[in-house]
């Protein structure tokens, strides 16, 4: 991927949301937590402290006024967008249940300094964390763009459908920060299966990543052409890859997508598919002769 994209979650939409922050609208002390939250672009919604029960976000909301317990299942509804990576109100997300992400959302969730910095940090020397846990599943059935990090998800990951389109234009919550509509999954772990299917967007990754059953990727499209990145992940199963644009267990060395260095994945189980060899390292060398 496009060091453009990687580090967009750290930069430019650090710099774009600062002016958000600073129009969010505080809980009053001791107030009831709602069952819901909502806002905008301009004017985000806060979700923070220990609700019982299930959570919708219907609007934009940010996870940034400390930790965020929630015991029931958090929904982030069609249309909205949900970003918790703010490290420094120390806003860790717990999600006693299942985490699901709707037709045409988003979802922003953990950060760390190597590989996503989170909106809040000094993007040249970062330094926090915000952690994620899902106890259930995470789901994702026709979302924009779900973008994963320093997550550890108890049940399955699924994310079928959605994304930006064939193409690497901004759009919804990805247009306030200029960037590309993707989805990634990063430096986590999932106690049960990964599975991406038929995802059209600009870039898709999973890099990391411990997955303790089988991981899945089917008929993907991606614009950019260093998509998939499926790279260092640890699988207890199988790694499947069918119909998919294109398939990388390596990282581009520079600007351009050749040169490449290997970063390959550990699978217990069999590999099928495109990811079975690993990728060229060269323009128009062979694939291999090592694993993917």
């Amino acid at each position: 991927m496009r060091t453009v994209v990687r580090r967009i979650p750290g930069g430019a939409l650090g710099a774009a949301l600062a002016i958000c922050v600073a129009a969010v609208l505080a809980v009053p002390a001791g107030a009831a937590r709602p069952p819901s939250c909502t806002g905008t672009v301009q004017s985000p919604g806060t979700l923070a402290g220990t609700i019982s029960g299930n959570v919708n976000v219907t609007g934009v909301c940010f996870v940034d006024a400390g930790p965020l317990v929630v015991n029931g299942n958090l929904t982030v509804q069609p249309g909205a967008a949900l970003i918790a990576a703010f490290g420094a109100t120390g806003s860790n997300v717990t999600i006693n249940g299942n985490f699901d992400v709707k037709n045409g959302a988003a979802a922003l969730v953990g950060c760390n300094p190597v590989s996503s910095p989170c909106v809040d940090d000094d993007p040249s020397d970062p330094t926090l964390t915000v952690t994620v846990t899902v106890t259930g599943n995470m789901t994702s059935s026709q979302a924009l763009g779900v973008v994963v990090h320093n997550a550890t998800i108890g049940g399955n990951v699924e994310q079928h459908g959605g994304g930006g389109g064939f193409n690497c234009d901004p759009a919804g919550i990805f247009g306030a920060f200029g960037s590309p509509v993707f989805s990634t999954y990063e430096d986590s772990s999932v106690g049960g299966n990964l599975d991406i299917s038929n995802v059209t967007s600009c870039w898709l990754g999973t890099a990391r990543v411990d997955v303790g059953g089988n991981a899945s990727y089917v008929s993907n499209q991606l614009a950019d052409p260093d998509a998939i990145e499926i790279v260092s992940n640890h699988v207890h199963g199988n790694l499947s890859c069918h119909g998919n644009s294109m398939v990388w267990d390596s990282g581009e060395l520079g600007d351009n997508l050749f040169p490449r260095t290997p970063q390959p994945n550990t699978v217990d189980g069999n590999r099928s598919g495109q990811c079975v060899l690993a990728s060229p390292l060269t323009e128009g060398g062979p694939p291999g002769p090592g694993a993917f």
